[in-house]
């Protein structure tokens, strides 16, 4: 038997009873990465809300849009789902930034697909593809009635995303900044941080600084459950994405299988990167 207990190969460990898929990217942005099924395609759900933002801000960037021009809920903007816009009806009328940031933190469907129609989904793919990320598709709005997929990516697209955004460079230093402050306001993210000890999560609470911090998103579909972001430590950031699929429960609650193998991994990152100081290892040679 290999006695060389990598990374990889503890994860692999882990999951061992797990049945489903699970890709794995881990970046601690200072070379080293862990890849495992890096480049499979899974569905993406909601994290393809992260790519809509992106290509907001980038087509704010341009002068193409305006974040603080008003937009309506229509009729054709209704989707069953995540969200709280359901609750205010329609002709509800918000500034484009609010409906982005509804997007993201509570993972609105109805202000997503305000967003959509605001950018149009062949100038969204543009910009995805403009931002380097070769693997990644918005294939329709948010209308699970009429069409059987909603977008398409890759775990090594999806750390690009959060990267790009950690280092200040996803569309500009302003820009990466906005959407920072969105992601880190973001509601939904059990898979990352179930198994983080809440002592660090809760500062809040505990009064002692808020040492641990995340800036994700999600996603869950019955073919899928996904999730990625960066984790801030006291020795900086890494990223990691998480997706799942070919597993048998399609019902989403807290207890689903990928949610709490995902959280297990997590919870191994989190303490290997505490472990060597924000590296995933500590030499190349180890």
């Amino acid at each position: 038997m290999d006695k060389n207990m990598t990374l990889e190969k503890r994860i692999a460990a882990e999951v061992y009873s797990y049945h489903g898929q699970m890709s794995v990217f881990v970046d601690d942005l200072r070379g080293h990465t862990v890849e495992i099924g890096a480049d499979e395609t899974f569905e993406t759900a909601s994290t393809i809300k992260a790519y809509i933002l992106a290509a907001l801000y980038l087509q704010a960037e341009r002068g193409q849009a305006s974040l603080d021009e008003t937009i309506a809920y229509r009729p054709e903007h209704f989707v069953d789902g995540s969200g709280m816009l359901r609750a205010l009806g329609v002709g509800a009328a918000l500034k484009v930034r609010d409906a982005a940031t509804m997007m993201i933190i509570c993972s609105d469907n109805i202000a997503t697909n305000m967003i959509i129609d605001y950018l149009g989904l062949d100038t969204i793919n543009a910009c995805i593809r403009q931002l380097g990320f070769a693997h990644t598709v918005l294939h329709n709005p948010l209308h699970f009635d009429r069409y059987d997929k909603l977008g398409t990516t890759t775990p090594r697209d999806y750390a690009s995303l959060f990267a790009q955004l950690a280092r200040g460079t996803l569309v500009s230093a302003a820009a990466s900044a906005a959407m920072l402050s969105i992601f880190r306001s973001q509601h939904y993210n059990a898979m990352l941080t179930a198994d983080f000890p809440p002592y660090y999560l809760d500062c809040e609470e505990t009064g002692a600084p808020e040492l641990i911090w995340v800036a994700s998103k999600s996603g869950s579909m019955d073919a899928c459950r996904n999730d990625g972001g960066i984790v801030h430590t006291p020795y900086g950031e890494y990223v990691i994405v998480l997706m799942h699929k070919n597993f048998n429960d399609i019902i989403e609650y807290n207890a689903h299988p990928a949610m709490v193998y995902g959280a297990r991994v997590s919870r191994m990152i989190l303490d290997q990167v505490l472990a060597c100081e924000g590296r995933l290892w500590l030499t190349d040679a180890e």
